[in-house]
């Protein structure tokens, strides 16, 4: 693999020329977002089990990061508000680092074998009220936080990513013996002497143990 500076490609670098190469969109997609959840949006955001939260820090770095919950875990606390509780992880919280610089997120929620995804985008709160972490206590464990977002647009994006790429087709899925375990990435990364069996089922009893 060659490095590559991009630099020395060829870029798009104003709105204009953007406009050019990809044309304008159908009136249908420009108003199709709403300041809030329409009953499919309540809809799906009650069957979604897995949202991807993106954010961007007060330098401008950004992180994406996935939150999973049982079906019905996001909240819509209102048609304006949705609620996702911060389970534990692996503390680096950079996401949670980020929205207290900049509250401003993108999420995206998803549900199995549906190829349509639910976006919102708004603005970020971590709440720490007794209640409503309580809410979302599963087998007796609190949320120490609660993802607050007050939405400033909500709409559905269509199916083409999901049918491009057939990820709900199991036939398409790889082996998962072509990709090394984290155990393994993790050794690599720190040169560490453990046998790579000793991590993975150091970091599955951390998963299993430290779910909520």
């Amino acid at each position: 693999m060659i490095d590559v500076d991009v630099s020395d490609l060829q870029t798009v670098q104003d709105h204009s020329h953007l406009r050019e190469l990809v044309g304008d969109p159908a009136p249908i997609v420009v108003d199709k977002d709403r300041g809030y959840l329409d009953e499919h949006g309540l809809a799906f955001l009650e069957r979604s089990p897995f949202v991807l939260v993106s954010t961007s820090g007060a330098d401008g770095t950004c992180d994406v990061s996935p939150r999973g919950e049982a079906p019905g875990g996001f909240r819509a606390l209102d048609t304006r508000t949705v609620a996702i509780p911060d389970r534990p992880g692996n503390r680096r919280v950079d996401s949670l680092v980020n929205i207290v610089d900049n509250p401003h997120v993108g999420l995206l929620f998803c549900v199995p074998g549906v190829e349509e995804t639910l976006r919102v985008n708004g603005t970020a709160a971590i709440v720490v009220d007794q209640d409503l972490r309580e809410s979302f206590a599963v087998r007796g464990r609190v949320p120490k936080l609660v993802l607050c977002v007050q939405i400033e647009e909500a709409y559905f994006h269509c199916a083409k990513a999901f049918r491009r790429s057939a990820l709900w087709e199991p036939s398409t899925w790889p082996d998962r013996a072509e990709l090394p375990t984290l155990g393994q990435v993790l050794k690599d990364l720190k040169d560490s002497p453990d046998p790579v069996e000793a991590i993975d089922a150091a970091l599955e009893e951390e998963n299993r143990a430290a779910l909520y």
